[in-house]
């Protein structure tokens, strides 16, 4: 697949790993405004956050490397009732891709039920790998929330919002495509959660969509994470915040490993009063989260412009 020019444009990079990022020290309420700029400006931004070891990196692709290596038949015992949260793959449309979810994944039960799913023998080291790192994401979406919820004055909301929360993690794969050319590895979306952090091996593949159509060809270092706000987020910010479209573009011959933990309400999302006012009339009647999800994967032939705004939109 072709691409289109990529514009030197980059994502903005904000520095999670200083000790001084506190709630209530100037460098938070600094942090705090980029993350704000970053969030209505693109959608997402990179966070640098020096907390992975090498070694646990190495360990990390390993496991998923070895998970991704099970006979397909196994894999596909990855089910959820939930939608949208097991196995995806063996896809026309998208032949490069494939993954797996684990929903509740920052509870040790989350990942070891998953884990003796694909192990019935177990496997330890998977479960803890990716136990810790869903612990990890949850960390910078905590700190991220926060600084949104206290952008916008709203704070005093924030802690029902933690409590209503559950991750989903998303493990996934992108098959190095067979010859020269750079091939679509998943298309153009915008993801359905409040947030979502992203993390990968070695392989930048990832492309962002700007507000005026360009593509950022978005790269990454060993200790950089990508924090992408979901369609529920602009929703409850009654679209302060724009939910970021971004797809995969795979090349080269080495495969892309990748973790993408989302954050789902357990209930019902309204836009607060408090964001509301003559400049942002109301954009969202009060949905409910999984419902949305329900929603999308039974109109997802239809190919939606914004499945959100056709779900609840006023």
């Amino acid at each position: 697949m072709g691409s289109p020019a990529l514009e030197p444009i980059k994502l903005p990079v904000l520095n999670f790993s200083k000790d001084t990022l506190k709630p209530g020290t100037e460098y938070w309420e600094l942090v705090r405004k980029e993350v704000q700029r970053a969030f209505e400006e693109y959608g997402c931004f990179v966070v640098s956050y020096d907390v992975i070891s090498s070694e646990f990196r190495n360990a990390m692709f390993g496991a998923l490397k070895e998970l991704f290596d099970l006979p397909t038949e196994t894999k596909m015992k990855n089910k959820y009732e939930k939608p949208l949260n097991g196995y995806v793959g063996q896809n026309p449309v998208v032949p490069l891709h494939e993954s797996m979810g684990i929903d509740n994944a920052t509870a040790k039960e989350g990942t070891q039920f998953f884990t003796n799913v694909m192990w019935p023998e177990g496997n330890d080291q998977f479960s803890e790998c990716a136990h810790s790192f869903a612990k990890l994401a949850a960390e910078i979406d905590r700190m991220v929330s926060r600084m949104i919820f206290e952008s916008y004055g709203l704070e005093k909301y924030h802690e029902a919002y933690i409590g209503s929360i559950t991750y989903l993690l998303r493990l996934l794969k992108h098959k190095a495509p067979q010859g020269n050319d750079p091939r679509l590895g998943f298309v153009a979306h915008t993801d359905k959660s409040f947030t979502t952090i992203l993390y990968q091996n070695h392989i930048n593949a990832l492309e962002v969509e700007t507000k005026n159509g360009d593509w950022i060809k978005v790269e990454l270092s060993p200790s950089s994470f990508v924090v992408f706000a979901g369609d529920a987020l602009m929703a409850w910010s009654n679209d302060r915040i724009v939910s970021s479209n971004h797809r995969v573009v795979v090349s080269g011959n080495e495969d892309r490993y990748s973790l993408a933990q989302f954050s789902f309400g357990d209930g019902m999302v309204e836009v607060p009063e408090e964001l509301v006012d003559e400049q942002h009339p109301l954009q969202y009647k009060p949905f409910n989260h999984l419902g949305l999800l329900s929603f999308f994967a039974e109109n997802a032939y239809k190919k939606l412009k914004s499945p959100i705004k056709s779900y609840c939109g006023v």
